[in-house]
């Protein structure tokens, strides 16, 4: 017997499988997670993925995002440990990697992110050839360059966050000194996003 709903609406095209602006964030972390809260109140994605090892923790923050989906405008929040649920991803954002320990620089984490990036670009890629990968983690500007060179995409669809905070803290302090809005602020800071790119 047929709903109301399909007595009321005869489809003339077949539903699209698949999603127009799907974003992907890897790594549940403070980071990431502020990275999907953003992109969710922006309202870029029509799916939202996010992947990390951690399953009970993954699960927990996708659960808080579907829960608070009421006030979004993304109608599929989406959480996986299995790449697979990244598939057909516009946007990745890499977020995963190793703690900087304390009395640890940035550049001693390079070779055990780089390990673990050699397990999730290839993945990354494989899902969503067709995607451009944001690089957040750290060392980002030295883990930007090995994301392009395992995913073998062109250097255009792989992008680290460089000095974008620097950037912002710089305009933030320039604006707290000066008495005004940091909007009304405009620098920015060059370089590597590293232990030295506040001297």
């Amino acid at each position: 017997m047929a709903s109301l709903k399909d007595k009321l609406i005869t489809p003339i095209t077949q539903p699209s499988t698949q999603p127009n602006n799907k974003v992907t964030v890897v790594g549940v972390g403070q980071v990431g997670m502020a990275c999907a809260v953003s992109v969710l109140e922006r309202g870029l994605c029509d799916e939202l993925a996010l992947v990390d090892v951690l399953e009970d923790k993954l699960k927990g923050e996708m659960l808080d995002l579907q829960h608070g989906s009421l006030f979004l405008k993304t109608p599929k929040i989406i959480a996986d440990k299995d790449y697979s649920v990244t598939a057909n991803s516009k946007v990745v954002v890499v977020t995963a990697g190793v703690r900087q320990q304390e009395g640890e620089s940035r550049l001693d984490l390079v070779q055990r992110n780089v390990n673990v990036f050699k397990f999730i670009i290839p993945q990354v890629v494989k899902y969503s050839p067709n995607c451009m990968i944001l690089v957040v983690s750290n060392p980002v500007d030295i883990l930007t360059y090995v994301t392009w060179k395992l995913s073998g995409l062109p250097k255009h669809r792989v992008i680290g966050s460089g000095c974008n905070l620097d950037s912002a803290r710089f305009r933030f302090l320039m604006a707290e000194k000066l008495g005004i809005h940091p909007s009304s602020c405009h620098g920015w800071v060059l370089g590597e996003h590293g232990d030295s790119s506040g001297e």
